[in-house]
């Protein structure tokens, strides 16, 4: 096989790697697709193969180890914090995998490269069904109140998550004029959350409610 054969097959590979990924990403709608998982393999296996051919026998790793720094950046622009929760590190950390995949390739290990990326797919395909298992366990989430003042407000609704046999914490208690702004943070499985919001939204009390 020669030269250029070599390295074509090396652009395939990777593509291919990297397109596997990226199509189970496109198809949950998330910010690094189908297109940009290629990209990454392409250009970590392009890299990877340029730092071998330039830093030769002596310094092979001169422009391959400054991979990893760069796809911390496009890492960092997938993950923003919303709604009290970090969201993208999946993607920010499939984007770093993706990369590792295309160094691989780049160095001519095929084989476990491709396990590699089988073994991605698998985490990003199987896993959710049992990260959801885990979240109808046990849930965190923030409830927002706003109701007139009285000075029982918050034992008042504390009582109710305590019925609900649910655990709290208190964030933030604000008095405004005569509103009196609550916040918690609350931990439970679904079936609790989902008797406290029919709870809440029943007092007659709550102006506003958010969670």
């Amino acid at each position: 096989m020669d030269f250029n054969s070599e390295f074509l097959i090396r652009f395939l590979l990777a593509a291919l790697w990297g397109g596997i990924v990226g199509a189970e990403r496109e198809y949950r709608g998330k910010a690094a697709g189908f297109r940009t998982t290629i990209m990454i393999s392409i250009g970590s296996c392009f890299f990877t193969m340029m730092s071998v051919l330039i830093g030769g026998t002596d310094n092979p790793d001169r422009i391959a180890a400054n991979i990893v720094t760069g796809i911390g950046f496009l890492g960092a622009g997938v993950i923003f914090h919303g709604d009290n929760r970090v969201n993208g590190i999946t993607t920010a950390a499939t984007i770093w995998a993706v990369a590792a995949v295309g160094m691989g390739i780049g160095a001519g290990y095929y084989f476990v490269s491709a396990w590699t990326s089988i073994l991605i797919l698998i985490v990003l395909a199987v896993l959710p069904f049992i990260e959801g298992y885990i979240d109808r366990m046990n849930q965190s989430k923030v409830y927002y109140i706003n109701c007139a003042f009285s000075e029982d407000a918050r034992d008042r609704y504390e009582l109710l998550l305590k019925q609900c046999n649910l655990k709290f914490k208190l964030l933030k208690q604000v008095k405004e004029n005569d509103d009196l702004f609550l916040s918690w943070l609350v931990q439970g499985n679904l079936k609790k959350q989902e008797l406290l919001a029919r709870t809440l939204s029943k007092e007659k009390s709550i102006r506003r409610l958010e969670f």
